[in-house]
């Protein structure tokens, strides 16, 4: 259930909620919160707040999806049914299955796959509160989960959403913008190495919009990363950090 529009999404130069247009919502990330998993993350993004384990690699199962040549990597993502003010019916669908896709593709291109032939590695992903921009919460999460599992990986993955609201070009949509703005541009990126593994886009922007929302996305996400790379210092280096 929507919450009812609202006649403007910008007031006096400010978001509904307080926040500049280059400005993203509270960050809390949490590296290795699972004991049972190989490694874990859990975050709170605004209102968003995501769980993700890894487990493997190890054997595949059923067998014949094993390739001698890789390893796979099988990402899921599900919302809980009290995540969203009208209970969601439990079990996949179209909009899940379409992001577990995503956030595979996003990862499959930073893991060393090749290292780990006939094997799988799995990520699940759970969204206990949802608040807009679950997209790149989760991505964000799934990246850091990985990494606490020890997969060799190139970099972590960061995300971070740009888009268009009452005209203007704002950074990490809330719920109401997610659902009332005009576009909403996920981006994910590998910072070592400036690849984009994530874009999408939704709604209608210029070229020239589209270009001022990717350069503020991956800014986004840049600030995304130091906290990703803080949380995993604090589980393993002892220094504080993972929280904005």
């Amino acid at each position: 259930m929507k919450v009812g529009k609202p006649e403007k999404l910008i007031v006096n130069g400010k978001r509904l909620d307080g926040r500049a247009f280059d400005e993203l919502r509270p960050i809390k990330i949490k590296a290795g919160v699972l004991k049972r998993a190989d490694g874990s993350c859990y975050l709170e993004w605004g209102k968003n707040k995501i769980i993700a384990a890894c487990y493997g690699p190890r054997e595949v199962h059923p067998r014949h999806l094993a390739r001698p040549d890789r390893a796979i990597l099988r990402c899921v993502y599900k919302m809980a049914p009290f995540s969203v003010k009208e209970r969601k019916k439990p079990g996949p669908d179209r909009r899940s299955v379409e992001l577990s896709k995503v956030i595979t593709e996003a990862l499959e291109n930073v893991v060393f796959l090749n290292l780990f032939p006939r094997s799988a590695i799995d990520v699940y992903i759970e969204v206990l509160q949802a608040e807009g921009g679950t997209r790149c919460a989760s991505l964000t999460a799934a990246s850091v989960a990985l990494a606490d599992a020890g997969v060799p990986m190139k970099d972590l993955v960061a995300a971070c959403a740009a888009g268009k609201v009452d005209g203007e070009i704002v950074l990490d949509l809330f719920e109401l913008e997610d659902n009332y703005g005009e576009a909403d541009l996920p981006v994910g990126i590998v910072p070592r190495t400036g690849e984009i593994t994530l874009l999408q886009m939704d709604g209608n922007l210029t070229r020239e919009e589209f270009e001022k929302a990717l350069d503020l996305a991956i800014k986004g996400a840049l600030q995304v990363y130091e906290l990703q790379k803080a949380a995993l210092k604090e589980k393993y280096g002892g220094e504080n950090g993972g929280e904005q």
